[in-house]
């Protein structure tokens, strides 16, 4: 299987690195591809240009080939923390130009675009990682979880991708080694349990 992994973390020595570091190896010690991206470290420019809403519009080569991968993965894999309840800008970013019509989603026959699109992924499943530094009551207490929504309604229910999983660790900032140890083996149980061994 293709796996599509998106990190989104701008410093490498960050708990959300360590997590995508250790979700590779285990999609490669099952025998799948890792189609991997850091965001951060490739310089994704997140800024959609105007010229580049309409369906047939111009890529550039960057573009292009995160939407190729996109398109060719079996699975998805997002790894990000958790800033004011939504991803990082330059995740956002990635989700404006790459979660395109005709690549993740299409509009019915003479849809004019104001209807219910159409799922277009392949993928038949979607982890989505992410760290937080605010107490689990506090989060549900007072902010909800609008990332729940996000991920699982807003762009992979949306695309067709209907088998979502979601991880949460926290709180990070206070966290001991033994309990990074311990996230880090959740992460790659999951992994391994969505994306088992290819044979």
């Amino acid at each position: 299987m293709k796996i599509l992994v998106i990190l989104a973390h701008p410093d490498p020595a960050s708990f959300n690195h360590a997590i995508a570091k250790s979700v590779c190896l285990q999609l490669e010690k099952d025998g799948h591809t890792v189609l991997f991206h850091d965001l951060y470290q490739e310089g994704f420019d997140p800024v959609l240009p105007g010229s580049e809403i309409p369906r047939d519009s111009y890529l550039n080569a960057s573009v292009k080939r995160h939407c190729t991968d996109l398109q060719m993965a079996d699975g998805v894999i997002i790894i990000h923390p958790n800033w004011w309840g939504m991803p990082p800008a330059i995740l956002k970013g990635w989700i404006d130009r790459i979660i395109r019509p005709g690549i993740a989603y299409r509009f019915i026959e003479g849809d004019a675009g104001d209807g219910v699109p159409v799922g277009l992924l392949q993928a038949k499943a979607a982890i989505v990682i992410t760290t937080s530094n605010t107490r689990k009551e506090r989060e549900e207490t007072v902010f909800g979880d609008p990332l729940q929504l996000i991920w699982k309604q807003c762009v992979f229910g949306l695309c067709g991708v209907l088998q979502f999983h979601r991880l949460i660790f926290r709180v990070v900032i206070t966290s001991s080694l033994q309990e990074r140890v311990s996230w880090l083996n959740d992460a790659t149980e999951l992994t391994h349990r969505i994306f088992p061994e290819s044979t």
